[in-house]
Protein backbone atom coordinates (compact mmCIF):
# COMPACT_ATOMS: atom_id res chain seq x y z
CA UNK A 1 0.00 0.00 0.00
CA UNK A 2 2.79 2.40 0.92
CA UNK A 3 4.67 1.65 -2.29
CA UNK A 4 1.62 2.51 -4.39
CA UNK A 5 1.28 5.83 -2.58
CA UNK A 6 4.98 6.54 -3.07
CA UNK A 7 4.77 5.75 -6.78
CA UNK A 8 1.81 8.13 -7.16
CA UNK A 9 3.63 10.84 -5.21
CA UNK A 10 6.73 10.51 -7.39
CA UNK A 11 4.64 10.61 -10.59
CA UNK A 12 2.71 13.64 -9.36
CA UNK A 13 5.94 15.40 -8.46
CA UNK A 14 7.38 14.70 -11.90
CA UNK A 15 4.31 15.95 -13.73
CA UNK A 16 4.18 19.08 -11.57
CA UNK A 17 7.91 19.77 -11.68
CA UNK A 18 8.50 19.19 -15.41
CA UNK A 19 6.29 22.08 -16.61
CA UNK A 20 7.90 24.45 -14.12
CA UNK A 21 11.37 23.45 -15.27
CA UNK A 22 10.30 23.78 -18.91
CA UNK A 23 8.95 27.31 -18.39
CA UNK A 24 12.15 28.35 -16.60
CA UNK A 25 14.23 26.88 -19.42
CA UNK A 26 12.15 28.65 -22.07
CA UNK A 27 12.44 32.01 -20.32
CA UNK A 28 16.22 31.66 -20.01
CA UNK A 29 16.77 30.51 -23.61
CA UNK A 30 16.82 32.32 -26.94
CA UNK A 31 14.73 31.12 -29.87
CA UNK A 32 14.26 32.51 -33.35
CA UNK A 33 11.27 34.78 -33.89
CA UNK A 34 8.25 34.02 -31.74
CA UNK A 35 9.16 30.43 -31.01
CA UNK A 36 9.58 31.15 -27.30
CA UNK A 37 5.92 32.18 -27.10
CA UNK A 38 4.90 29.07 -29.02
CA UNK A 39 6.96 26.89 -26.70
CA UNK A 40 5.35 28.50 -23.64
CA UNK A 41 1.89 27.89 -25.08
CA UNK A 42 2.84 24.30 -25.80
CA UNK A 43 3.96 23.69 -22.22
CA UNK A 44 1.01 25.45 -20.63
CA UNK A 45 -1.91 24.24 -22.72
CA UNK A 46 -0.96 20.88 -24.24
CA UNK A 47 -1.13 17.76 -22.07
CA UNK A 48 2.39 16.37 -21.75
CA UNK A 49 3.62 19.59 -23.38
CA UNK A 50 6.66 19.71 -21.11
CA UNK A 51 7.76 16.29 -22.30
CA UNK A 52 7.25 17.37 -25.91
CA UNK A 53 9.23 20.55 -25.22
CA UNK A 54 12.17 18.64 -23.75
CA UNK A 55 12.20 16.42 -26.84
CA UNK A 56 12.08 19.17 -29.50
CA UNK A 57 13.02 22.37 -27.65
CA UNK A 58 16.78 21.97 -27.36
CA UNK A 59 17.18 21.59 -31.11
CA UNK A 60 15.22 24.84 -31.68
CA UNK A 61 17.40 27.02 -29.43
CA UNK A 62 19.82 29.56 -30.85
CA UNK A 63 23.38 28.40 -30.21
CA UNK A 64 26.10 30.94 -29.54
CA UNK A 65 29.58 30.08 -30.75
Amino acid sequence: MITIVLVWLVLALIFLLLPVLAVIDILRSKFEGNENILMLLLVIFVPFGAIIYFLIGPSRKIRFR
